[in-house]
């Protein structure tokens, strides 16, 4: 996608929330690798499909500066539903809880923070959505983690999956990351239990349906 091509779609969908702007801005002056941000467009997606799914519980792997996992919130039908979110950065968690506390819909999201392969297995809930945004290298681990706690006919959505295109690109040795994302874009696409597509938004989103 072309810079100009983004900018037009940009201005024909919804506009970004003043909250998630500022975010967005604090999160590319006072954070690391600020490109791991959701942004407006992919913001804006999964605010749309957490609409369409309409989930009462929804878990967040890999929270980073709180930007997805405050439009997951957006999305909800009301306050009785939630996002349960993991991060493993603990630095990262006055950040996290400054922009919750900003957010209209802040109080939707508990923060849990900690090695997600840890946490998933002490969450007594079952889920309607799953977001994978967190370790490329454990993609297949916490897949295979967060499968008994999603309800039949529940969602997983992951993301990076086309990894910059590293995954076409044809070379047998791969870093870990990017043999991680090869694991896990097998993994979904022999599991009889779903239906899945990729979406070649961004860095690649993988909508997965559980039968």
């Amino acid at each position: 996608m072309t810079e100009q091509l983004e900018e037009y779609i940009t201005r024909h969908i919804d506009p970004e929330p003043d909250n998630l702007y500022r975010l967005d801005r604090d999160t590319h002056l006072r954070l690391l690798y600020s490109r791991m941000c959701s942004g407006h467009l992919q913001g804006r997606l999964l605010k749309m499909l957490v609409r369409m799914i309409r989930p009462r519980l929804v878990l967040e792997l890999g929270t980073y500066s709180a930007y997805s996992a405050l439009c997951l919130a957006e999305g909800l039908a009301d306050d009785s539903c939630h996002v349960h979110t993991i991060e493993i950065e603990d630095e990262l968690e006055d950040f996290i809880r400054e922009h919750l506390a900003q957010s209209p819909v802040g109080h939707r999201v508990t923060l849990h923070l900690g090695d997600a392969a840890h946490i998933i297995p002490t969450l007594n809930e079952t889920f309607d959505l799953v977001y994978i945004d967190a370790n490329k290298r454990h993609y297949v681990e916490y897949y295979d983690l967060v499968m008994p706690h999603l309800r039949p006919g529940g969602f997983i959505i992951a993301d990076n999956t086309l990894w910059d295109g590293k995954v076409a690109d044809g070379q047998e040795h791969h870093d870990a990351q990017t043999g991680g994302i090869l694991a896990f874009n097998d993994r979904v696409a022999a599991d009889p239990r779903v239906e899945k597509v990729i979406i070649p938004l961004r860095d690649g989103l993988t909508l997965i349906h559980r039968l």
